[in-house]
């Protein structure tokens, strides 16, 4: 028991015979097991005011219950002797420090301040929360039956103030009790000792075939706190298989030589282990496993297949199967060797599962069209290849084709040099295997072309100093063709071309002179002709004769004056 000093007394007498004033109730929540602080005034009254502050408690019943209490510029003093004693203290803002708080510990709560001849009371209601332990759920179903209503499991919240609401959900969705499919039953057991609440939550649920992996949760939300959700649970969903369904297996495309798997799926749960597959017309029962396989398939295995269930083989699926095929024959083949002028004839079948595209190149050039040779040249030598490809398949066939023959010049022509002081001898020819090139004369700067198609060139410089005869010589294992060419001295043709040059300048001047006098002799005829007709009509005049004059004159003047004038044409 702790001793007041004398002040203290004195001061509570003084307050216990003056009345007192209640201000408003006031409601603080705090936290079971951890410290509650309790107000006291709110700062409504100075500090240096208070002259002693005291809190107390209400037992029940319209008792008092006294916890502590402090005088001015004194230590706090502990009153306390019941549940409270050890877990009561001051702040420093005369709040009430109460640790391990509990459901006992919701009741109001008082403090008491003293401020000269002035008593204030401030009763304070304290309200203790607690969320749950835990939540979990338990007694789960081992599987759901479709269509059958089955307690799913419980869901539990334990120890909790106030007791909580329990909510359901499946996939995040949330369930609502319906009579039907959803029935949920909520229970709250409260524990006599601590006043907690435990709540449980049964839920009841029919299954459908799309709860296959369905995730079940249940959650609550305090008044304080985050939401608390528990882990999710699955069920097996059972149920009779309703739909069944054929899958073929194997690589795309299918051909000739491959594998493929026939696979029976079935949506019961659990899941058929037995079939029955129908092979075109045969008949093979399959246990414990749902495929079978078809091994080295050929185009004869295309067609129609089918599963069954053993317990009901009216329950059934189809799928059908093509195997691809794609054949190719061409027609010759490998290395062939033709003479220059021959035919070849090309044969190309193709039997095929489906429809094809057909492709040929010539040395990997693609051809607008497939080949065809009736006449054999030299430009047809090369490896020709035909590609032909139906969807995802393809197949390919070629052949080496080389045209041989004896070697022909097909041209023997000669230019001069870009400096004129040269000559250029040029031999064309074509031949197969390649044709070796002579020439009758030796040259310089021998060129020769590639050997393209069967196709040379060759050429060679020369300088003739006199008029020469000059051939050109191919041969290859076949045979030989050679021809010749004149080919003139250079300095003969630079005299012949200087003197050329001369002779026409001088009969160029020599017609210019005969033209220049024939036009002359015309004019001076023209003239005379016009004087003696003048002189013809004066005198008719002066002898009385007729205007016309002898008309045997004029006509022989006449003819004069023609055959000057065509003479002077010539």
């Amino acid at each position: 028991m702790h001793l007041l000093s004398a002040s203290c007394v004195c001061a509570l007498l003084i307050a216990a015979l003056l009345p007192s004033r209640v201000s408003g109730l006031e409601t603080v929540i705090g936290l079971y097991g951890e410290t509650l602080e309790i107000p006291c005034n709110n700062g409504a009254i100075k500090a240096e005011d208070v002259l002693i502050t005291k809190w107390k408690y209400d037992k029940g019943e319209g008792l008092p219950g006294d916890l502590l209490v402090k005088q001015k510029n004194q230590n706090v003093s502990i009153s306390a002797t019941d549940e409270y004693k050890g877990r009561v203290s001051m702040a420093a803002n005369s709040s009430l420090l109460l640790s391990a708080a509990k459901l006992a510990d919701q009741r109001t709560f008082t403090c008491m301040v003293v401020t000269g001849a002035d008593i204030t009371e401030y009763p304070v209601n304290v309200v203790i929360y607690k969320m749950p332990a835990s939540l979990e759920i338990s007694d789960k179903a081992d599987e759901l039956e479709i269509g059958r209503l089955t307690e799913l499991g419980t869901c539990v919240a334990q120890e909790a103030n106030p007791a909580v609401n329990i909510t359901w959900s499946k996939n995040n969705k949330l369930l609502v009790a319906d009579g039907k499919g959803v029935s949920i039953q909520a229970s709250v057991l409260v524990d006599p000792v601590t006043g907690l609440s435990t709540t449980s939550s049964i839920l009841e649920y029919s299954a459908e075939k799309e709860d296959t992996d369905a995730k079940f949760t249940c959650s609550t939300q305090h008044i304080v706190g985050a939401e608390l959700v528990s882990s999710p649970v699955t069920f097996t969903i059972t149920y009779s298989t309703e739909n069944i369904v054929l899958q073929a297996i194997a690589q795309d495309p299918l051909v000739e030589g491959d594998n493929v798997t026939l696979k029976c799926v079935a949506d019961g749960n659990p899941a058929p282990t037995s079939f029955n597959f129908h092979l075109k017309g045969e008949l093979v029962k399959v246990e414990n496993a749902d495929t079978y396989t078809i091994t080295n398939v050929s185009r004869d295995t295309t067609g129609e297949y089918k599963c069954s269930l053993i317990d009901n083989p009216t329950l059934e699926a189809s799928e059908d199967i093509t195997v691809n095929y794609l054949d190719i024959n061409l027609n010759p083949s490998g290395n062939i060797i033709k003479s220059a002028g021959e035919a070849l004839d090309l044969t190309f079948q193709i039997d095929a599962s489906g429809e094809s595209k057909v492709s040929w190149t010539k040395d990997n050039v693609k051809l607008d069209k497939e080949p065809k040779f009736t006449k054999l040249t030299y430009l047809d030598s090369g490896r020709y290849e035909c590609k032909v490809t139906m969807g995802l398949l393809s197949r390919k066939a070629s052949f080496e084709l080389l045209v041989e023959g004896a070697p022909v010049i097909r041209q023997l022509s000669k230019q001069r040099g870009e400096d004129g002081q040269h000559k250029v001898l040029i031999c064309e020819a074509e031949g197969s295997p390649k044709p070796a090139v002579s020439w009758s004369i030796n040259g310089t700067s021998p060129e020769e072309s590639p050997y393209i198609n069967g196709k040379i060139t060759h050429k060679i410089t020369v300088v003739p100093s006199a008029n020469l005869t000059v051939s050109c010589t191919v041969t290859n294992e076949f045979g030989m063709d050679t021809k010749a060419i004149n080919v003139s001295s250079l300095f003969v043709e630079v005299r012949v071309d200087k003197q050329d040059q001369l002779e026409d300048s001088d009969q160029t001047k020599l017609v210019v002179g005969v033209v220049v006098g024939l036009l002359v002799a015309t004019m001076v005829i023209g003239l005379a002709y016009w004087v003696y007709m003048k002189k013809s009509k004066q005198g008719s005049w002066k002898t009385g004769e007729k205007e016309n004059g002898s008309s045997e004159e004029e006509k022989k003047l006449e003819e004069k004056v023609e055959e000057n004038s065509q003479k002077a044409e010539v």
